[in-house]
């Protein structure tokens, strides 16, 4: 214990309280169990020591771990909960559970045992926390953590604090939100998101040279191809290299119109496994995958288009990516980032929760292919005032 105590006190000595993350207000923390999943670097250790440090200094007894820990090679979760408790712990912090083999059914036998202990754990966003070994669907609660938005990267940055904002005040009233933030911030707005959308979606992207930003970002794909998805879905070499060979093909064309039975002629695969590879890299954050209906969607089924998740991604793969496949990945994100449901539209390129229609475009996109439709907007790039229904890109980055 004397070991673990003394890691966590390392660690806390470099975690500052002065920025938090959007969901840190968020967090579930009267649940007895609680998971957070996300995408690697995205700041999930981080959150999780930020929460500690402010429990410890309510008086609360907390302990942080890592299930990657030396002390995990003879001692078993249930047993350091055992033995953490008896101390008078009240709050236990599990970071990269997915790198614990029998992590479900010890959760289980933890929230079982010791009613007493409240545990928060990190997991990679590729882990079904659902589909354990032992079902917590009873007991477990989870939320996810994604990259920054734009208005986090604002703050993070120094250039203002703002409030995150509503889909429909964007989309109705966004000549006046949009002039309220151009004036308070101190630089302005257009080349901030250029910044933002080539190298700003993660947190590290503060503290490192931005020229090394596309090559951390491989990675982090590397890293979730070959440990976190391996892991997960018991993948051997062989899969995971069938996968990268899927995901070149994606990133050279994205946004990706698949033909799955061609798709699966050329690289010597079924056409359900195609499926299946898609929404493994879907469930870990590394793609979106765009189908026709916003609701309902089944395993199996053909998406319409195919994004890389963010557009950090994109400037990893290809040096200067077009802007059009820019725009619609952002969008695509920051709306479902926020919990905004998205389909493909037959008018228009995205459709919103089943209300609104939005087509992406620069500046002199026009209202033609969303004519005569209700509730359809612009999303105009290199706009900073909204007027009308065109709305400014960079504005969307306000919903979370």
């Amino acid at each position: 214990m004397e070991e673990l105590i003394n890691y966590q006190n390392i660690l806390l000595k470099n975690v500052h309280k002065g920025w938090n993350r959007y969901l840190f207000q968020t967090l579930h923390t009267d649940e007895r169990l609680l998971g957070v999943k996300g995408l690697r670097g995205v700041g999930k250790t981080t959150l999780l020591l930020q929460y500690l440090k402010s429990a410890l200094e309510k008086g609360d007894k907390g302990l942080f771990v890592t299930a990657e820990h030396p002390y995990f090679y003879q001692n078993s979760l249930f047993d350091l909960a055992s033995l953490w408790v008896s101390y008078g712990g009240e709050l236990l912090l599990i970071d990269e559970i997915h790198k614990y083999a029998n992590w479900s059914r010890e959760l289980k036998l933890i929230y079982d045992g010791f009613p007493g202990l409240k545990v928060i754990f990190t997991s990679s966003s590729a882990l079904d926390l659902f589909q354990g070994e032992s079902d917590l669907s009873r007991r477990l609660d989870v939320q996810v953590l994604h990259g920054l938005s734009f208005r986090e990267y604002l703050s993070l940055n120094g250039f203002g604090d703002f409030d995150s904002l509503r889909l429909d005040s964007v989309l109705d009233d966004s000549m006046k939100i949009s002039r309220e933030i151009t004036n308070l911030l101190k630089t302005p707005v257009l080349p901030l998101f250029k910044d933002y959308l080539s190298t700003g979606y993660f947190p590290f992207s503060r503290e490192i040279n931005k020229e090394r930003i596309p090559q951390r970002l491989i990675q982090i794909l590397n890293t979730v191809l070959e440990s976190d998805l391996s892991m997960v879905e018991g993948y051997s070499a062989s899969n995971v290299t069938k996968i990268k060979n899927l995901l070149g093909v994606i990133a050279e064309s994205v946004p990706f119109e698949p033909n799955i039975s061609k798709l699966a002629e050329k690289m010597h695969l079924g056409r359900n496994t195609v499926n299946i590879y898609l929404k493994n890299l879907e469930d870990a954050k590394i793609l979106n995958l765009l189908y026709e209906q916003v609701k309902g969607i089944s395993q199996l089924q053909k998406p319409a288009k195919i994004y890389l998740e963010n557009s950090n991604f994109l400037y990893a793969f290809q040096h200067t990516p077009s802007s059009g496949t820019i725009r619609e990945t952002f969008i695509l994100n920051q709306l479902r980032n926020s919990e905004h449901l998205v389909g493909s539209s037959k008018k228009g390129d995205f459709k919103v929760d089943e209300n609104w229609v939005i087509e992406v475009g620069g500046r002199n996109k026009d209202n033609s292919q969303i004519k005569n439709l209700e509730n359809a907007f612009l999303a105009i790039d290199d706009l900073e005032i909204g007027f009308g229904n065109k709305i400014p890109l960079w504005l969307f980055g306000f919903l979370y």
